[in-house]
């Protein structure tokens, strides 16, 4: 193993996913509703967390439109 490396002869790339890092946020979800995802984290044996992630990145990359009717 050599002692120095020349590091401007590596080939340093940039992370292609560096501009998909999650941040993280604090939420308040009804019990029901993470009691629903997490019987989906079992069936599908991915974690609840990712699930709703991926629901909502969903939701936001086909524009879907909150739709409520009060009764």
């Amino acid at each position: 193993m050599r002692e120095e490396y020349d590091i401007k002869k590596l080939n340093p790339r940039k992370n292609p996913y560096s501009n998909r890092t999650k941040k993280p946020v604090t939420i308040n979800l009804n019990s029901d509703t993470i009691d629903y995802f997490k019987k989906e984290s079992e069936r599908s044996g991915i974690p609840y967390q990712t699930l709703i992630n991926l629901y909502l990145t969903d939701c936001a990359l086909n524009k879907r439109q909150l739709q409520m009717a009060w009764n």
